[in-house]
């Protein structure tokens, strides 16, 4: 390019304006030509880079959505009941599942049930996010009968989402006192007893009723509002040990103002939510965070006036093209008491997230406090190549306060453990999942359930 043509004066003279303006028309002609040129010579290689993207986006999902290559236990059960009847690769199956609900835990013993869990993506707009409930009747070897029904349903095109549960029970929840198990030094004899610094379980007998609803409207793309409301109620709770001041739960009543045999939880929820994982059975990829406010009121039937505000964040990194189901997944769950008073099995703690699995490797509510936070990771893996067989292992770290000074995150409390997963049903991504975890001052343990833990 001969750049010389920059090089010119412009003479004002009358003679040589009409000249001079010619000028300045081409050389603004010229910058612009060569400035559109240079933008439209980029372009192409913007547009490659976001198509590559796109398209390996695409690929990644083809393969995590492509169930024909993997076995599930229906494919196991057709083998053994139909081994000459070939596999149909065109259909992808039932989302429901019914399985025995056969389990135990160091919280419920041994257990002995049935249980069924559905999937279904609701409506035709693929980018609809999979709508799941779940249903379970049981009974267990310490005399805990329960059942319950949730449901997280979106509808299409993610315009609403509704949340809920009912749960009926005859519970025993074993009681290890108050906190995150921190050394008491000095204190008076009820300090002691409720810190429970001996790690003596109480087992408090109760009737447990739980009707919980939240609707969600999406406001913008994946991100949700909601509100709604939650009754938890209790009643004839018993223990041997039950007078006053005797137990870690007969103190907090004493001190909180709870009556020893019942209470009631009632309040509005006013939530938060932003998703974008792409499944909440077993997710590969994508975020989930929910925060919220829950405010219990005298005035619809709550025993005491309390405020709580709870976030749930979970992450999920899916670590190859080939096998998405090689994940890398963190959760952080957390309850803070902002003011009032919470009843005492009502208390952030072990295990008391909204699906009851934080803090494998202990009972629920070993720990618990008014200030409670729970963070969780857990490295996921197939092991067999039709993904029937995979495996985990995980790590959480839990800490909460106590009512002789202790604060939140001033102590933390280890848990970890291994497991294996059964693909129990490719079309929904229903794993049955069994951990072998362990925790300090010797707690260590074999859960089962349905699903990941998060």
């Amino acid at each position: 390019m001969n750049l010389n043509i920059y090089n010119f004066t412009v003479q004002f003279n009358p003679a040589n304006k009409k000249q001079s303006l010619l000028k300045l028309l081409f050389l603004f002609l010229f910058l612009s030509i060569n400035s559109f040129a240079y933008s439209q010579v980029n372009a192409p290689a913007d547009s490659l880079k976001a198509d590559s993207l796109r398209a390996k986006a695409l690929r990644i999902k083809r393969i995590a959505d492509n169930i024909n290559k993997q076995y599930d236990f229906g494919d196991l059960t057709r083998n053994i009941l139909h081994p000459k009847r070939k596999a149909d690769t065109l259909h992808k199956g039932s989302g429901i599942t019914i399985v025995p609900n056969i389990a135990a835990n160091p919280t419920i013993g041994a257990q002995l049930g049935i249980k069924a869990v559905a999937g279904r993506r609701l409506g035709n707009d693929p980018n609809t996010l999979l709508s799941v409930a779940a249903t379970s009747a049981s009974i267990t070897s310490k005399g805990i009968i329960y059942f319950y029904l949730n449901h997280n349903i979106f509808t299409p095109g993610n315009k609403w989402n509704f949340q809920g549960n009912l749960v009926a029970a005859k519970t025993v929840t074993p009681d290890y006192g108050l906190g995150i198990g921190h050394t008491i030094e000095g204190g008076s004899n009820l300090d002691k007893i409720l810190a429970d610094p001996a790690h003596k379980v109480y087992a408090l007998h109760s009737y447990y009723f739980n009707i919980r609803e939240k609707v969600y409207k999406e406001v913008a793309k994946n991100l949700f509002v909601g509100a709604g409301l939650s009754f938890d109620i209790r009643r004839n709770i018993t223990s041997k040990d039950t007078v006053n001041n005797a137990t870690p739960s007969s103190i907090y009543n004493n001190q909180h103002g709870f009556p020893q045999d019942h209470y009631s939880a009632d309040g509005f929820l006013f939530n938060v939510q932003y998703t974008t994982r792409d499944n909440p059975n077993r997710a590969y990829k994508g975020l989930y965070f929910d925060a919220g406010f829950r405010v219990n009121q005298t005035w619809i039937g709550s025993t005491k006036n309390a405020v709580q505000f709870t976030t749930d964040f979970r992450k999920y990194f899916s670590l190859s093209e080939t096998s998405p189901e090689t994940v890398l997944a963190f959760w952080n769950w957390g309850s803070y008491l902002l003011s009032g008073n919470i009843p005492y099995l009502e208390l952030p703690g072990t295990g008391r997230d909204g699906g009851f699995r934080s803090g494998r490797g202990y009972t629920t509510q070993y720990f618990k406090g008014t200030q409670f936070n729970d963070t969780e990771a857990e490295f996921r893996f197939p092991i067999l190549a039709n993904k029937f067989i995979s495996g985990v292992t995980f790590v959480s770290m839990q800490t909460g306060n106590d009512e002789q000074g202790t604060k939140l995150f001033q102590v933390f409390q280890p848990g970890y453990g291994a497991g294996l997963r059964v693909l129990f049903n490719k079309a929904t991504r229903t794993n049955l999942a069994l951990d072998y975890a362990f925790g300090k001052f010797g707690n260590k343990g074999f859960f089962l359930n349905l699903n990941e833990a998060f």
